[in-house]
């Protein structure tokens, strides 16, 4: 039965269905499509038209999986490790302004900043185990021997998942209130941004880079 990780590696346009239907494909991606969509009360054979039906973008994930895993590796460090690391500490910023300015209001997402500190620590040290560890050893062709590391940044990637799905639920599923000012909008619109990012970025490493990390020498 065809899971939402093999839909997200090979079907273009698949992601960003997933997303909008709120389908985790990155660290619940193991499951099939039946059973998540079951789950949410949606219909699975509707789905597959929807990402038939999706425009292709060159940011799809699906856009990586001929190229080699060296140049993959390359994607990511430009594409989703330096903007989160930019990203973050403003995010954390504007959750905090946001918290002290409107604590009286009974929608402020009260522990948000928290958490985003909490997460942000998390991922740092996430973000250094794959430049210093993991990705040197794709990169110097490791091949099977990266099944140890692969495991831990897979277990990872589940508790980046978890998180994400903390900070929907403290912002309201980044719906603003109608009394929500410009600050409180943005760091809505901007935390709905992040877990597209990571999302695409998780999805990017588990389903492309590492299967293919793991059956072959980089190139």
């Amino acid at each position: 039965m065809t899971t939402l990780a093999e839909l997200a590696a090979t079907r273009p346009a698949a992601s960003r269905v997933f997303r909008r239907h709120h389908l985790d494909f990155c660290c619940g991606g193991r499951r099939p499509l039946a059973d998540a969509c079951a789950e949410r009360g949606l219909d699975a054979a509707a789905i597959l038209a929807e990402i038939d039906a999706e425009t292709v973008q060159p940011s799809d994930p699906t856009a990586m999986v001929d190229r080699a895993p060296n140049a993959i590796i390359d994607h990511i460090l430009v594409r989703y490790h330096e903007p989160l690391r930019r990203e973050l500490p403003e995010l954390i910023a504007l959750a905090k302004k946001v918290e002290r300015v409107h604590a009286d209001k009974s929608a402020c997402p009260h522990g948000l900043a928290g958490r985003l500190e909490a997460m942000h620590v998390e991922l740092l040290s996430h973000l250094a185990k794959e430049e210093q560890v993991l990705f040197p050893m794709i990169q110097s062709g490791a091949g099977p021997r990266i099944g140890g590391p692969v495991t831990v940044m897979l277990r990872e990637h589940d508790d980046h998942g978890e998180n994400l799905k903390a900070l929907r639920e403290l912002a309201d599923d980044y719906q603003p209130p109608p009394e929500a000012c410009t600050t409180w909008r943005a760091l809505y619109l901007r935390l709905d941004a992040l877990e597209r990012d990571l999302m695409d970025h998780i999805a990017l490493e588990n389903n492309v880079l590492f299967p293919k990390a793991l059956s072959s020498s980089a190139a």
